[in-house]
């Protein structure tokens, strides 16, 4: 029987953490994803992101996530590709980790990004996740930068950074839906990472490597 993953590799990876399953968001992990941003993911007025999705009323939250992920797939290629990760802990629906790259065969530069609901921050999952996809990059895709960024406010962000050792890379003026927000970069190599104390388990990584032209 031919799988949905024999026919779209990235929907074969799985990493495992001591506490998270991570792997590609699904169509059928759609309603959870949105139930999930629905129920909060940060204060009213103080988004985090570069574009205010989560701000987005009820009705017209669910179809912008529906379409952003489906986006993603569709331009997914070796050139240019997005992995959206969703978070599982114990069967429920955390939030979203990213893990994209432009001429990764070239620059061999990773970026990442994430959400969390707030019923589930403050609990490490940030840091465990982020751990996740840059242990990926860096040991199965063989990066040797990851790059993030964050608004300089955004203490919980920068503080996972710079726990698992990035440094500052910058800071710049950005445009951030209609406000101006002051971005502090980071950037990260195998050479200074802090590695957690977990191994991280991979599955379906020679089937997406052997996808992406690695």
């Amino acid at each position: 029987m031919t799988l949905l993953a024999d026919i779209w590799p990235p929907f074969g990876l799985t990493l495992t953490t001591p506490r998270l399953t991570i792997r590609p968001v699904l169509d059928e992990d759609i309603p959870a994803a949105v139930a999930a941003a629905r129920s909060g993911v940060h204060e009213p007025g103080k988004s985090p992101f570069s574009t205010p999705w989560a701000e987005l009323p009820d009705d017209e939250l669910g179809p912008n996530m529906a379409q952003w992920y489906w986006r993603c797939r569709a331009n997914f290629t070796p050139e240019s590709w997005t992995l959206l990760l969703a978070i599982w802990h114990e069967d429920e629906f955390l939030g979203v980790q990213d893990l994209g790259a432009k001429n990764f065969k070239t620059l061999k530069t990773v970026g990442t990004g994430s959400w969390l609901k707030q019923s589930a921050q403050g609990q490490g999952f940030g840091k465990e996740m982020r751990a996740a996809v840059v242990s990926y990059a860096f040991d199965n895709l063989k990066a040797e930068v990851a790059e993030s960024e964050a608004a300089v406010w955004n203490k919980q962000s920068l503080g996972v950074s710079t726990s698992l050792g990035y440094e500052l890379n910058g800071i710049s003026r950005d445009g951030w839906g209609d406000r101006v927000e002051t971005v502090q970069r980071v950037r990260l190599t195998p050479e200074n990472f802090n590695r957690p104390n977990w191994t991280l388990k991979v599955q379906g990584h020679e089937e997406l490597k052997k996808y992406l032209k690695l």
